[in-house]
């Protein structure tokens, strides 16, 4: 299928707090779509920025990699303003649950499950190990796969924390990820993108 969609970045700053300790962070929202219609993944920090950012198209999915708070906190005030569903992958409920105790995802985001925006589809890869329900969504006609956390520029994500497992992790890099076509850009949670071949080398 041809894309149809473009890729834009919004850089939201807040706090990542787990296990009792609070972090500073810069994060990533991506957003995948046209003039007309648009997902975003990764809610991070700001609501209202967000939601400009979108700027009256409509928001198909308010799609989340993992529920750490970092990527989920503007999830609800976004939806709350757009109608548009929260997808997660069920395996982060009790992390979602620290964050929003009150407010459950509207969707399951299963590994395989296809999304589809202004004529371009993204695929839904389970790749546990950052947390249990970490995901990656990848369009093979944008060349990309959006990783949150799970893989970073230099490498895997953090573990080492709460719901965490690096084995579990280096495992979904390797076995979900380096399958990928070589030149696939990888667009992460945090920080600068790299490509699929650049972290094999690095992983290798």
């Amino acid at each position: 299928m041809a894309a149809g969609a473009r890729i834009e970045l919004l850089v939201t700053s807040g706090t990542f707090a787990l296990d009792g300790s609070v972090w500073d962070v810069d994060n990533n929202v991506w957003l995948v779509g046209d003039d007309h219609e648009v997902i975003v993944i990764d809610p991070a920090h700001d609501a209202d920025a967000i939601d400009r950012r979108v700027g009256g198209r409509r928001l198909k999915a308010i799609v989340c990699t993992h529920a750490h708070n970092d990527h989920i906190d503007a999830a609800p005030g976004l939806a709350d303003r757009t109608g548009a569903p929260i997808l997660l992958h069920p395996a982060d409920l009790p992390l979602w649950h620290q964050t929003h105790p009150d407010r459950s995802p509207d969707l399951e985001l299963l590994d395989g499950v296809l999304l589809s925006v202004a004529d371009t589809e993204l695929r839904c890869l389970h790749t546990p190990g950052h947390t249990p329900g970490g995901i990656c969504l990848y369009t093979p006609a944008l060349g990309t796969v959006f990783t949150g956390d799970t893989l970073f520029h230099g490498g895997p994500g953090a573990t080492g924390r709460s719901f965490s497992d690096r084995p579990t992790l280096v495992a979904s890099i390797q076995q979900r990820l380096f399958n990928l076509p070589p030149e696939t850009v990888v667009r992460t949670g945090h920080g600068e993108a790299t490509t699929v071949a650049a972290e094999a080398r690095q992983l290798s």
